[in-house]
């Protein structure tokens, strides 16, 4: 291995250890070593996308525009522990999404269940005096949207084998099984019904105080190594760059076009690159969890 590529692999191995965590290795292997009847095959649309290592610049992105919603950021605010301890967050949202796409019926369903019980104690008033709860259909089809979407464009932009216009459709079509077993009503199964529903949450959608520290908290203040800052900044430049030109004022992002065209771009392939490397050949190898 030439020492360019010594350099990547250690970039992409630092990145996967801190999404998929020290349990990684075992929760993949629980996975998909587990006995049992799959909702999806290696040749759908959802398992190309989400065992791709673009999932985590789209992860990243998805974290950003979903805080725009401010009663689904209120609901993150006061009951995540986000800022306590941001990679167990993360590490648990990868298994959820492993769980639900890689693993059997059984263990699938199981864990759509989990997740549903705990929305339903998360209830609370957000700043602004309107009350919420996690369980709010209205709420659930947001977080989906903003999430599928983003996955979605990483996947396009920087995925080993982007999809064709009809397997970006059945990505959409397929995810939302999940959606709607988590409570999520009237869920897009086609591109072109994603951007409108996505398009019908722009009058809800304003850059809150709690939406900016968490933007801040993401992308510059993160409890990271000093050896794995480098290779998330590059992450962390990517995921700014395929947000929406409106979304930045709210976040406060920064919108450098020719740099994003270019540099950007290319630091998004490398990072991309690397942690597929270090995660190694085939799909069930590349699974964040």
């Amino acid at each position: 291995m030439n020492p360019l590529s010594s350099v990547q692999q250690r970039v992409g191995e630092s990145i996967f250890a801190r999404v998929a965590g020290d349990e990684g290795p075992a929760r993949r292997d629980r996975i998909h070593q587990s006995v049992g009847p799959r909702r999806y095959g290696p040749d759908s649309a959802i398992y190309r996308v989400n065992s791709d290592a673009s999932m985590f610049v789209g992860g990243m992105r998805a974290l950003l525009l979903q805080s725009l919603h401010p009663l689904a950021m209120a609901a993150v605010d006061q009951h995540s522990g986000y800022r306590g301890d941001p990679w167990g967050r993360l590490q648990r949202t990868s298994t959820f999404l492993a769980e639900t796409t890689f693993g059997t019926i059984e263990d699938a369903d199981r864990a759509i269940k989990i997740v549903r019980a705990v929305h339903k104690r998360i209830t609370g008033t957000a700043p602004d005096g309107r009350t919420y709860a996690a369980s709010d259909p209205h709420l659930l089809r947001w977080v989906h949207v903003a999430e599928i979407d983003s996955f979605l464009r990483a996947h396009d932009r920087y995925g080993a084998h982007p999809l064709d216009a009809s397997g970006r459709d059945a990505y959409v079509r397929e995810t939302a099984f999940v959606a709607r077993g988590l409570g999520a009503v009237d869920v897009p199964e086609t591109t072109a019904e994603l951007d409108e529903v996505l398009a019908s949450y722009r009058p809800e959608l304003k850059g809150t105080a709690a939406a900016r520290r968490t933007a801040r908290f993401i992308l510059l203040n993160p409890p990271i190594p000093l050896a794995v800052r480098p290779a998330y900044g590059l992450m962390s430049s990517v995921a700014v760059s395929m947000m929406p030109r409106w979304t930045r004022l709210p976040l406060r992002l920064p919108w450098l076009p020719v740099t994003e065209a270019t540099a950007v771009r290319g630091s998004g392939i490398a990072v991309t690159t690397a942690i597929r490397w270090a995660m190694g050949p085939g799909p069930a190898a590349r699974v964040p969890a």
